[in-house]
């Protein structure tokens, strides 16, 4: 899935009425699992000009980066986290953990074959969907449409959510970057 839907999602399952601080939380909790590929890839593509094909081609399946990405993807670390969270009572750590393992959940069937180790520390196996948020060959032109239009619902949960304008604005601008990709894929990679 796509971040911008990730970040809409969570706040939609993990938000509480006219509690923005909760939302804010489950935004950052559903951002974390994408976070090393945007600092890995950035640092890559904008700090060193290495080219983008070398970054996704190379680059993400490498060991490093794959290690990287099974430890801020795994079903354990953010189990143990929600569990601690739960135990601790601390409503604003429930809506950070619960969001990122909703993340992971919306990711294990979407990635086929760039999928992540989810089960980390115990295994390094990696599940190869056969479906695809992204690839065409896979799903994409009808998973798309449908990421959109959950992203649209999760967007009028938050703003029933009643959570002021500053959390509506981001969700807002959130919405338009997740409904262009949607286009995309629509308009232009199904035409």
């Amino acid at each position: 899935m796509n971040t911008p839907a990730h970040l809409m999602i969570g706040a939609a399952i993990m938000g509480k009425k006219k509690q923005p601080a909760l939302i804010w939380a489950a935004m950052l909790g559903a951002l974390m699992p994408d976070l090393s590929l945007y600092l890995m890839a950035g640092g890559a593509l904008y700090l060193f000009n290495i080219p983008p094909q070398v970054v996704f081609n190379e680059l993400y399946f490498s060991d490093i980066w794959q290690m990287a990405f099974a430890v801020d993807n795994s079903f354990f670390l953010w189990g143990a986290l929600l569990g601690l969270a739960v135990w601790l009572r601390k409503p604003w750590m429930v809506a950070f953990a619960g969001a990122g393992f909703v993340h992971l959940c919306l990711d294990f069937p979407l990635h086929h074959d760039d999928g992540r180790a989810h089960f980390w520390p115990l295994s390094l196996w990696v599940f190869d969907s056969p479906y695809s948020y992204w690839d065409r060959g896979h799903g994409a032109d009808w998973i798309a449409p449908l990421e959109g239009a959950l992203a649209a619902l999760a967007a009028v949960r938050i703003w029933m959510l009643q959570p002021g304008w500053k959390v509506l604005t981001s969700v807002a601008l959130l919405l338009v970057c997740e409904l262009s990709v949607t286009w995309v894929w629509v308009f232009v990679f199904s035409a």
